[in-house]
């Protein structure tokens, strides 16, 4: 399945007041033959995002094994309330269906009312700790790579509706009555880039932060004229793919790495294969910026920067992630890949604070309109902080203040 018009649509939805009676309607609607057939269908809750409520259901035939159960098996994701200020779906869905027709993504099935169902991928879910092990990092260097540079940042763009963007409602407080700019409007932080992409995505977020009171409305100016500044400072740095752009995952932590079975022959401290799932958050982006947000993620929610990759392993990290690149976009015979890794490693120590804006403004419109069980608002702050940090050391405020070093920035800087 090539395009969005051949996607099976089911006019249903998932609730979380009825979520069992909800969740077997949309796979029986799916798969009608699982109703009648010999075995139960059972639902497994899957507990590492903090966005969307995600199961896997399971048809469990009689004499099948786990491997037969699990290549039927489905991914069911509902859609957290309220995120559609934040995330354009329709640029979701044609995202999914462009990866899957390169293998990078498992097969989209159907869209429902709130949501998507796609076919499992069997494997193991990541840990914070596992990203830091040498054979898990160099996979996901190989996949991120290729990613970065078989996927063209065109077609899903193309294909992309702009619903929940051009004055759509969607409001953030029960007393506001503002709805979000044009397109028009958030596209002008990078005329002439493609768009959308990762500045015009923060834009219409900054933009759709609450304004109800003083202090709110000095926050969203302050937000805003650093990401005019950092615009400024970055987007324009040669960077890999078109322009500056490459089609980037956008939210390569952990729970959306995936580590396959090992075939029984396979050496152990072999690099392992691993896949990405959930791609709502893709969007044309620097390749730095992918990088440094997935290093980043390395310390998980908790935020824990002693985890974080030092100055060497992401060298390291980013050579693997040069070879599978050239592989993959057919560099020239005889390039230079150890400049290429030089200049990329040179760039992610550039973006290393803009992942902290990017989360940190999404954390404050998540901690008005979540309803899931997560403290988005001191997670905001933490986020910030790491901007915050990282600016001091740009313009070197930190420096003239006396300041000590921040952890995040003492350990980004270690050998």
């Amino acid at each position: 399945m090539d395009n969005k018009k051949d996607l099976r649509c089911l006019s249903l939805s998932y609730t979380q007041t009825d979520a069992q009676t909800s969740a077997l309607r949309l796979v029986l609607t799916l798969f009608p033959d699982w109703e009648h057939a010999e075995g139960p269908v059972e639902f497994i809750r899957f507990k590492d995002g903090i966005t969307n409520t995600l199961l896997k259901a399971i048809k469990r035939r009689p004499g099948y094994t786990e491997e037969q159960i699990d290549q039927e098996s489905v991914l069911l994701r509902a859609y957290g309330k309220g995120t559609d200020v934040l995330i354009d779906r329709e640029r979701e869905t044609a995202s999914h269906l462009l990866l899957a027709k390169s293998n990078l993504a498992p097969p989209l099935l159907a869209r429902f009312q709130n949501g998507l169902i796609y076919r499992y991928i069997r494997g193991q879910v990541c840990t914070a700790e596992d990203l830091t092990q040498e054979q898990i990092w160099r996979g996901v260097a190989r996949r991120l790579a290729e990613w970065h540079a078989l996927l063209p940042i065109g077609s899903a763009e193309n294909e992309s509706a702009t619903a929940g963007v051009d004055g759509a409602a969607t409001l953030l407080t029960p007393s506001s009555t503002k709805c979000l700019p044009s397109q028009e409007t958030i596209n002008a932080i990078t005329p002439g880039k493609v768009h959308p992409n990762v500045w015009t995505v923060m834009q219409k977020w900054i933009l759709a932060l609450p304004t109800a009171d003083d202090a709110e409305k000095e926050r969203q100016a302050t937000l805003q004229k650093e990401l005019e500044q950092t615009v400024e400072d970055l987007a324009n740095v040669p960077n890999l793919g078109n322009d500056g752009l490459i089609f980037s995952h956008c939210d390569l932590l952990s729970g959306n790495v995936i580590v396959h079975p090992r075939s029984p022959n396979k050496p152990s401290g072999a690099i392992e294969t691993v896949s990405f799932i959930d791609y709502e958050y893709a969007t044309p982006a620097p390749a730095a910026f992918d990088l440094a947000n997935h290093f980043s993620e390395w310390g998980g929610f908790e935020c824990k920067y002693d985890n974080l990759p030092n100055r060497s392993t992401r060298h390291a990290f980013i050579t693997e992630y040069i070879a599978t690149y050239a592989k993959h976009a057919k560099l020239p015979t005889g390039t230079d890949l150890s400049s290429y890794s030089r200049r990329l490693s040179t760039e992610v120590d550039l973006y290393r604070g803009v992942p902290g804006l990017y989360w940190g403004v999404w954390a404050l419109i998540q901690a008005t309109i979540s309803q899931i069980d997560f403290d988005y608002a001191s997670y905001a702050e933490v986020r910030l902080q790491e901007y915050w940090d990282w600016r001091g050391e740009v313009d070197g405020s930190r420096r003239r203040d006396g300041r000590e070093i921040p952890l995040r920035e003492r350990r980004w800087a270690q050998e």
